[in-house]
């Protein structure tokens, strides 16, 4: 609503001031309501601010490392972990695999099982735990077990957990104690030994109250293979059960065809035997037969279709009483036109045993008494065969075939599977009490590791306190006079030394083997004291883990870096020395070739002047004026070195006394400065993270290895205070009198500067 546009009757000097009072009006509201606005974005902005950055638990920290660390020291810092912001965490994920850590304890943290923990992991387990404990303080004691008392019955997982806890107690005969290790949910043998039913579905033959259940228990793991129960006893699962009856209703149904058929068993309990005869020589008599027809239908055939002299010469040459095979393959008798197959006279060697047989359980029984067999009878004793061949052939192939027919309806006969099932099902009612074993023992052992797990994961604690070792320290490795403390187990050394290589720590991979057994491993170890003159690929040392084992230990690969600043100083004086040691003795090589090349030259010409009779040339005589000039230039040196070193001398005693060993501090600070600062520089950036990141870790902070805190990982040798140190050496080389030769010298050089500057003339 516009009032300018009302008529109101007024002047128009008056309806100005009506629209000018209008407008300011709404331009007030407008100011003032943009400021309440304002004012209430903030307000909420400051509750969210609050409610984000503001922790309602108060953390203490400690500097270790070069950064702040969270000190964990009572149950209610663990169960605080949710609201620490993760920036502020050491680690963000580790891999389960080669910690020295319970194997255990990281499975229950694992929960997706994927060889990594990481933070909601974590952040669940403290959860878990800290909802079943009445005293979260339990969770930093670290100690064997718990009172199960101190579990949380309030709510149904408690509640379950407890009572499980209690069975354990009873089940072991520690009822009284009331307290719960470890060692007690570590077994779940020794926890179910005493019981029937354990929850796992699967009952032993033990579980059955009657001798005849048992037995048919024995007989399904007999026929079918058995399956462990969580007591360790052998037993069977409902799986087995179900395929056990089914088999035998199957093996049971088959064998009733013979009541249906009784011409299926032609000769009754014998006919299984009397088949197998018949199988035997069937294929061969089939053969003998079909020969005799083509002789028949071409008699010229009938030599060919027996054994030819070449065959008879081939084998004559070996044993015929070792190698039946090789006249096995004849014909079983003599083929001839419409013969008849002579069942004792006249028949292959090979072949006697399985046709006597033959007539005896077949022939015999269908026929009578026969000394031959037509091709007629042959195919009526076959036909005899066919129902039963037939029924045979739909055996069904079950295992449960070795107990017999009558141990079959035996089983059939009676309702065993009921029986059984019932015993599974009675088995599985346990189920929920005896899984929660596993609760209990994951409980006791959060309550025992779960402490230590944190203060090597929300922070480095273990590492930097050196009261003892962190999880990813593998042992100590001896090897050249020291110890190192900080060891880690590797898998692939090219991979790990990538990554690795940027800790700036001087690093060695080593090989190590049990003595004794077949187990290898390969570890880094960090030298971060002492020096590394001596440390080179196939050095050997000893490696002792975490048990006390010691292995071999053969270094494989190193990573230099620099290992301390003393070293630093030295090292421009050993290159040096190293670098003048070596081209000495590539001189001396050089002057020893050409040594034994002249002498064998001149071996050579001796030689030719013997053969030859040839006097040898005369040597050219001595240059006087060609070796003056090499004397005076030697000369001439001489006199440079000496006028060079006698300006060194002068000018040092021109110095003040005070003077003197800023000087010699000067030139020794030129020469070790440079190599002490850059091995400084590296000293400072030595980090932690890059080897354990190689590893698999994430490593959310720059976790330093300073110089102090270095030096106590490598432990030099020291001999012990109080010890007697006798410095008498038998055996050390025999000293050069140096110092008196420098000394000599000395006083010579003083003396020729003081003749030079005229302090000996006025004296004398």
């Amino acid at each position: 609503m516009e009032l300018c546009n009302i008529d109101l009757n007024l002047s128009r000097k008056q309806k100005d001031k009506v629209n000018n009072a209008h407008l300011s009006l709404v331009k007030n509201i407008e100011f003032y309501s943009l400021i309440f606005m304002l004012y209430h974005v903030k307000l909420d902005y400051i509750k969210i601010k609050k409610g984000a950055d503001m922790s309602t638990h108060k953390w203490r920290f400690f500097r270790a490392g070069g950064f702040d660390q969270v000190s964990i020291e009572t149950g209610k810092d663990i169960l605080s972990l949710e609201e620490l912001d993760q920036k502020l965490w050491a680690v963000l994920s580790c891999p389960v695999k080669d910690l020295e850590f319970d194997t255990k304890t990281l499975e229950y943290i694992d929960t997706d099982h994927d060889g990594h923990i990481r933070v909601p992991e974590v952040l669940e387990a403290v959860k878990w735990a800290g909802s079943l404990l009445k005293d979260p303080d339990f969770l930093v004691k670290g100690e064997e077990g718990i009172p199960i008392n101190a579990i949380n019955d309030t709510t149904e997982e408690g509640k379950t957990i407890f009572n499980s806890a209690r069975q354990i107690l009873q089940n072991l005969g520690k009822e009284k104690e009331g307290f719960i290790t470890v060692d007690d949910t570590s077994s779940e043998d020794r926890i179910f030994s005493q019981t029937k039913f354990n929850g796992d579905g699967i009952i032993p033959a033990e579980s059955a109250d009657r001798e005849d259940t048992k037995a048919v228990i024995n007989d399904i793991m007999n026929c079918l293979g058995a399956e462990i129960d969580r007591s360790g006893t052998p037993g069977i699962s409902s799986e087995k059960v179900e395929k056990f009856f089914n088999n035998i209703q199957l093996y049971y149904d088959w064998y009733e065809d013979i009541i249906k058929e009784p011409s299926i068993m032609i000769l009754g309990e014998s006919t299984k035997d009397a088949f197998d005869a018949l199988i035997s020589v069937r294929s061969k008599i089939d053969d003998y037969f079909t020969r005799c027809k083509l002789a028949k239908f071409d008699r010229r055939s009938s030599e060919l279709l027996n054994p030819s002299i070449e065959e008879y010469q081939r084998i004559s040459l070996s044993d015929l009483s070792v190698s039946r095979e090789s006249y096995a393959a004849f014909p079983i008798a003599i083929v001839e036109p419409e013969k008849p197959l002579p069942l004792k006279d006249g028949l292959n060697p090979a072949w006697i045993e399985p046709v006597k047989r033959f007539k005896e359980e077949v022939v015999v029984p269908l026929l009578g008494e026969k000394e031959t067999i037509t091709m007629e009878e042959w195919d009526k004793i076959k036909a005899f065969f066919v129902p039963y061949e037939t029924w045979i052939n739909k055996k069904p192939e079950t295992s449960v075939e070795k107990l017999g027919i009558d141990r079959v309806k035996e089983i059939l006969k009676s309702n065993y599977r009921a029986t059984i099932e019932e015993l599974i099902e009675k088995d599985r009612s346990f189920e929920a009490q005896a899984n929660a074993i596993a609760s209990v023992d994951k409980l006791v052992r959060y309550c025992k590791y779960l402490h230590t797990f944190i203060n090597n994961f929300v922070a480095l604690r273990d590492f930097y306190s050196l009261k003892k070792k962190a999880i990813f320290q593998a042992g100590t490795l001896y090897l050249d006079g020291r110890s190192c403390e900080l060891c880690i187990k590797v898998d692939d050394v090219a991979s790990h030394a990538n990554l690795a290589n940027l800790s700036s720590v001087y690093l060695v991979y080593c090989n190590c083997i049990r003595r004794g057994g077949n187990d290898k491993m390969t570890i880094v170890a960090a030298f971060t004291a002492g020096d590394s003159d001596q440390l080179m690929v196939g050095r050997n040392g000893v490696f002792y883990d975490r048990n006390g084992q010691d292995w071999d230990a053969t270094v494989i690969r190193i990573l230099e870096h620099p290992i301390s600043i003393r070293q630093a100083f030295w090292s421009p004086y050993k290159q040096a020395s190293k670098m003048i040691s070596e081209q000495l003795m590539k001189i001396a090589a050089a002057r020893s070739k050409a040594s034994s090349e002249r002498l064998a030259i001149q071996a050579m010409q001796a030689g030719t002047q013997a053969a030859t009779g040839k006097p040898k040339e005369a040597e050219k005589a001595f240059d006087v004026g060609k070796f003056a000039g090499i004397f005076a230039a030697i000369g001439l040196a001489i006199g440079f070195i000496g006028s060079a070193i006698t300006s060194i001398v002068t000018g040092l005693f021109k110095l003040a006394w005070w003077q003197l060993p800023l000087l010699f501090a000067g030139i020794i600070l030129v020469i070790s400065g440079p190599s002490m600062f850059i091995a400084w520089l590296k000293l400072r950036k030595r980090n932690l993270g890059p080897i354990l990141d190689a590893n698999g870790w994430a490593v959310n902070t720059r976790a330093k290895i300073n110089i102090k805190f270095g030096t106590s990982l490598t432990g030099l040798a020291k001999i012990p205070e109080g010890s007697e140190r006798l410095l008498t050496d038998p055996y050390a080389d025999k000293k050069t009198p140096w110092g008196l030769y420098i000394l000599i010298i000395l006083l010579i050089i003083a003396i020729i500067i003081f003749w030079k500057a005229g302090y000996l003339g006025k004296f004398f």
